[in-house]
């Protein structure tokens, strides 16, 4: 990502010079073959970290795990993201979004690869929980580089009036690997097996690295220097705001966690949906949060209005888990109301995905030039943390409360983060 600066900066950012320069030295449209590679790359992971939950249910027969375990395999793919994010975002800083992008997309291929060779059930063996459990942070842990690395050069490529386009566009494609993902990869894991599963995501991934192999090029020195080594405020990790930004990114994502590793669960166990009904559900959670990020992006391009968008989203969000709440509370007495609760998670769902682009943007101008992926990855660090503790939260939240309390504690952490969002004075 680029340099970036104030809003109230009257001057031209450096960023924009170094991209304009880019433009003239690779061409005008090549901004959008580097935003298409950031997109590529996150939907290849998106449907790796959001698509491997969403056979939840074929996962927890076919490797024969209980809620617990299924928990702790799922979640250990979030921590394994979380551990990774901020040691690859500061790689990035230093080496550039296009090594680190190679890097990690290879890795991430070649692992997932063997997975799909050693780590799968057959008539012969099935893995435990443990080499589940273990594969699946290898595989967090490598697919972390993307983040940080893709949205650095997304922001060295885009000039300022354009930026929250442009990550909202390339935060789409989380939902839309999630969303393809949910829709195949059940289906394929019951039909195929995890062979096939692991065997797509690997070819994924390997496609990814070589658009990025092609395409994929820093912004070149402009008048105002090199895009990714201006600096500007205070390094990240020292920049309070950040912090405040990171922290509401963070608690904002446990209920759309709960939503992405759960949900699947929630629908089979509890309103008794199929796998074609608790699929679509998923795609649709993940194609209206596609549809609003590219929304809240250009909107907030033309009305300066982040801060106050982020605070809506987060209300909204609350919001509607509190529904959901009431809605599978009121079922147990009414069973007329179970029909409504798809339609409720896709609701919330996409309240709680929509934020995206629109906070991580904010976040990057906050971070200033040079600091960006550090920042991001920052950011991710916290969102993967809750990737890691919500799958293993929730089936002890079921012990003590059952799905009504997991809703209930969706909807508490929204609420917290809408306050974190207000500009400190």
């Amino acid at each position: 990502m680029s340099a970036i600066v104030t809003r109230n900066d009257c001057q031209r950012p450096d960023a924009d010079i170094a991209a304009s320069s880019a433009r003239r030295a690779f061409g005008p449209s090549h901004r959008w073959k580097v935003l298409g590679i950031g997109v590529a790359a996150n939907a290849g992971f998106s449907a790796t970290f959001s698509g491997i939950p969403a056979t939840a249910v074929v996962m927890r027969q076919g490797y024969h795990l209980d809620n617990a375990s299924l928990g702790l395999a799922l979640g250990l793919l979030g921590l394994g993201v979380a551990l990774s994010e901020l040691p690859w975002g500061v790689l990035t800083d230093r080496w550039g979004d296009r090594r680190v992008l190679l890097t990690g997309l290879g890795a991430t291929a070649a692992w997932l690869l063997i997975m799909a060779l050693l780590v799968v059930p057959t008539k012969m063996a099935v893995p435990g929980v443990t080499l589940l459990s273990a594969s699946l942070l290898v595989a967090g842990l490598l697919g972390g580089s993307v983040n940080g690395s893709s949205g650095r050069a997304i922001m060295g490529w885009f000039g300022e009036g354009e930026r929250g386009f442009a990550m909202s566009i390339r935060q789409t494609a989380v939902p839309l690997g999630g969303g393809l993902g949910a829709l195949v990869l059940p289906s394929l894991a019951l039909a195929s097996g995890f062979t096939a599963v692991f065997g797509l995501l690997a070819t994924v991934s390997a496609l990814s690295a070589c658009f990025a192999w092609r395409w994929l090029h820093e912004p070149p020195v402009g008048s105002g220097g090199h895009a990714a080594t201006a600096t500007s405020g205070p390094a990240p990790l020292r920049n309070i705001e950040v912090w405040r930004i990171s922290t509401a990114i963070g608690l904002l994502c446990f209920p759309q966690v709960a939503v992405l590793t759960f949900a699947s669960v929630f629908l089979h166990d509890f309103a008794g949906t199929g796998t074609f009904v608790t699929s679509a559900t998923l795609a649709a959670v993940q194609t209206g949060a596609m549809v609003m990020r590219v929304w809240s992006g250009r909107f907030t391009d033309r009305h300066g209005n982040r801060r106050p968008f982020l605070k809506v989203c987060s209300a909204l969000s609350a919001l509607a888990f509190l529904v959901l709440w009431l809605l599978v509370t009121g079922a147990a007495a009414i069973p007329a109301l179970l029909p409504l609760l798809p339609l409720v998670v896709v609701v919330a769902g996409i309240f709680v995905s929509a934020w995206h682009g629109v906070a991580y943007t904010e976040l990057a101008t906050l971070a200033g030039a040079g600091h960006v992926g550090t920042a991001l990855s920052l950011a991710n660090s916290f969102v993967f943390v809750g990737f890691c503790l919500v799958p293993i939260a929730i089936p002890w939240l079921l012990v003590a409360f059952a799905w009504p309390g997991v809703w209930l504690a969706a909807a508490i952490c929204a609420a917290l983060a809408c306050p974190i969002f207000l500009r400190q004075a």
